[in-house]
């Protein structure tokens, strides 16, 4: 038990010391209709030339602030881009930054892996919980004006989140970042936004651009079980059940209906709502999309032409 319980501290302990140098804590003046309120929360460098990422709601309505690091070192920042529709944001510090942390990848954790998290909240530095990965797969609602989006794979934690650990790093045994934590789901429950390949680009997206635009189709969807021959056909055993289609909205007029199956969409197969969210981004915008929908026990193929989706 004892050397159980060493390893365990020797990990979290290592985790502690590579990535609370590079937690910053955030302050920030943004704009509200009143006048200005203050925010605060956490961000992780994760660039050698001082890009920072964190959450969108923790920078929302700012255009910048101050970021100070666990050495004592404060600096202002200036706020590159934000995506409210996944929580990411980036932000760059004006003056020298820590050696940045190593994005890891949250496609490989498993329920049960031990996890740490480190933030920075309200200039604590070094405020380090750890846990374990309590559920996978779980889906965090976003909002920017009209428009509502789904951020899945959302890693469920037990580790504990304190007020302005928004921002900070969920990191696995190795120190490898594969999550920015978000939000405080429950008693004794955290959220954080994974780094996938989806994030990736994403942030990306917002290092070149500013922001994230995407494409619009107008559907609600759920995974769904394929009917044991159509399976075996197909070499996976879901697709996309169509739960709403937006009246008038580009998947309507392209002929889709509630209780169609999506099994592919521009000859990529799509079985998750991930799977059909990676492929909403700008280049689809106007172009035809070849959709093939499984529809009361055929396949039946569409074209639909996926508009820009407005945030505002």
């Amino acid at each position: 038990m004892d050397d159980a319980l060493d390893a365990y501290s020797r990990i979290v302990t290592a985790v502690a010391e590579q990535l609370t140098p590079r937690v910053a804590s955030l302050s920030v003046r943004r704009r509200t209709r009143g006048g200005e309120a203050a925010g605060a929360g956490s961000g992780v460098v994760f660039t050698g030339d001082g890009f920072v990422l964190t959450n969108a709601h923790v920078v929302h309505g700012a255009d910048g602030g101050t970021a100070a690091f666990a050495d004592g070192v404060v600096a202002p920042f200036r706020v590159i881009g934000s995506d409210p529709l996944s929580d990411l944001a980036v932000v760059r510090v004006d003056g020298a930054t820590p050696p940045p942390a190593t994005l890891g990848e949250a496609s490989a954790l498993r329920v049960g892996q031990l996890v740490v998290a480190v933030g920075n909240p309200l200039g604590l530095a070094g405020t380090v919980t750890a846990g374990v990965v309590s559920a996978l797969g779980r889906s965090l609602p976003t909002r920017s004006g009209a428009a509502v989006r789904m951020v899945e794979d959302v890693i469920q934690t037990d580790a504990a989140l304190n007020p302005g650990n928004s921002g900070g790093a969920l990191a696995d045994s190795g120190g490898h970042v594969v999550g920015i934590n978000t939000a405080v789901a429950g008693s004794g429950l955290g959220l954080a936004v994974p780094v996938n390949d989806t994030t990736r680009r994403i942030i990306t997206t917002l290092l070149a651009d500013g922001r994230v635009r995407r494409a619009y189709l107008g559907l609600v969807s759920s995974p769904a079980p394929l009917p044991p021959v159509l399976a075996e056909r197909l070499g996976r055993r879901d697709g996309l059940r169509l739960v709403e289609v937006v009246p008038g909205s580009p998947a309507a007029r392209a002929g889709l209906f509630t209780g169609d199956v999506l099994l592919t969409v521009a000859g990529a197969p799509v079985w998750t709502a991930q799977s059909l969210q990676r492929l909403m981004f700008a280049e689809a915008i106007d172009q035809d999309l070849a959709i093939t929908v499984w529809r009361r026990g055929a396949l039946v193929d569409v074209v639909a032409r996926p508009s820009e989706l407005v945030a505002g």
